[in-house]
């Protein structure tokens, strides 16, 4: 769990991405390079690292972040950076991936936190019942409805 000076928070994200065109080229020297530069950035933008998986064809970066930076955010850091950086190291690469992009443009991203849903809705559901009778929502359509239908 995260402090800033006004939150409290808990923010897991598990990132994937792929090459271009998936190639198999995070590999060797160049994986080791990538392994390295992902952990590098994470430490200069406060994130921190929970899983790290490179694969020939795609990543896989389980990260807790601050709520300073969004998901999209997030991702673009790591593959705007990766990417400049493995192109600068490993020129061939440019050679194999067509008009020098590294990383295919879509991605994967799923939050991941401290509880299970179900305990979170149990919770906002105990808080709703301190201040009024269990929430039925069947009867609250029919009240919005009988609102809107006079």
């Amino acid at each position: 769990m995260g402090r800033l000076s006004s939150a409290v928070y808990s923010l897991n994200y598990h990132i994937v991405w792929c090459p271009k065109y998936r190639l198999d080229i995070l590999t060797g020297d160049v994986k080791d390079f990538l392994h390295d530069q992902i952990l590098t950035i994470a430490m200069t933008k406060g994130c921190e690292v929970l899983a790290l998986e490179i694969m020939p064809d795609h990543v896989h970066l389980f990260i807790s972040a601050t709520p300073l930076d969004s998901p999209t955010e997030i991702v673009k850091i790591f593959k705007g950076i990766t990417a400049l950086r493995l192109f600068k190291k490993f020129p061939e690469l440019k050679k194999r991936l067509w008009r020098n992009r590294l990383w295919s443009p879509s991605y994967y991203i799923a939050t991941h936190g401290v509880a299970p849903i179900e305990t979170i809705q149990k919770y906002i559901e105990s808080q709703f019942t301190k201040l009024h009778p269990p929430f039925n929502k069947d009867s609250l359509r029919s009240e919005v409805v009988s609102r809107q239908n006079p």
